[in-house]
């Protein structure tokens, strides 16, 4: 699925705290709600999944979206949780619509929600052609907010970017690459993770803002010298209680002149 289009038109993130205001990571935070009763569910190990439309318990997607959390706490060296995941899935498009405009009015043209409430996460999502890409990706959203407490925004959406794509693709989002050299080459655009950091509001952030969420993600999991672990020692340490440094600063510690080292890997990728 083109990643680009999917952000315009897929998830949003959202806390309800009063009144609607855009906040955190792509979810949407409020009182515990529910759709209406599905005729099936299925529970495959955390997911607990609900449709209007009978799903095979050995559906390939419903087994490759069970597997993902062995391969995101694998690769991230994270704990598993097993708090449940709701996937609601509808096979008429128009009562999906329906009931996301009834409850979150005005995002009933997304096509899937990840959301956070006070007792369910939860994934609600319209069945189609692009079902996979949206699924992986708020399913991605599910596992790390059952493992990880206060995952900054652009990193929750860095690296439900990277686990979008499959196991098959190691991360590569290569639309967010080529999008981010196109960029570069116009002068349009610079790394900033400092500036990533001091996002708070998915309003705030712009195409760039989430191809290079993807790219850091990708950069440090997927380039040489095992960079990998400033990563998997920060989202630890949030795992466990407590934040300590800044991913920036840890990056800073381990690397001499990141955002240059950053362009390098992704001219590398070509």
């Amino acid at each position: 699925m083109n990643s680009l289009v999917r952000m315009q038109s897929s998830w949003l993130c959202m806390f309800l705290g009063g009144c609607l205001t855009l906040t955190g990571c792509r979810t949407l935070q409020t009182a515990s709600s529910r759709p209406a009763a599905f005729q099936h569910q299925l529970t495959s190990e955390q997911l607990v999944v609900h449709s209007d439309f009978p799903l095979a318990e050995d559906h390939r997607l419903i087994d490759e979206l069970t597997t993902q959390r062995d391969w995101l706490t694998d690769k991230l060296r994270l704990a598993a949780t097993d708090v449940p995941i709701h996937v609601y899935l509808y096979s008429d498009e128009q009562a999906y619509h329906e009931f996301v405009d009834l409850r979150y009015p005005g995002f009933a043209s997304r096509r899937a929600i990840f959301v956070e409430d006070h007792v369910n996460l939860s994934v609600y999502a319209c069945w189609g052609d692009q079902v996979a890409d949206d699924l992986r990706h708020e399913v991605s959203h599910g596992y790390l907010h059952a493992a990880v407490p206060n995952l900054p925004l652009w990193l929750d959406e860095g690296l439900a970017e990277y686990f979008e794509v499959g196991t098959a693709r190691e991360g590569l989002n290569g639309v967010h690459a080529e999008f981010l050299r196109q960029q570069l080459a116009r002068g349009d655009w610079q790394p900033n993770l400092n500036r990533l950091e001091q996002l708070s509001s998915a309003v705030d952030m712009t195409q760039a803002d989430y191809s290079e969420a993807w790219a850091w993600v990708h950069f440090l999991l997927e380039s040489r010298d095992n960079k990998a672990e400033v990563l998997t020692d920060y989202l630890n340490d949030l795992q466990h209680g407590g934040a300590g440094a800044m991913l920036s600063t840890r990056i800073r510690k381990r690397l001499a002149g990141p955002e240059l080292a950053l362009v390098e890997h992704l001219d590398s990728l070509r």
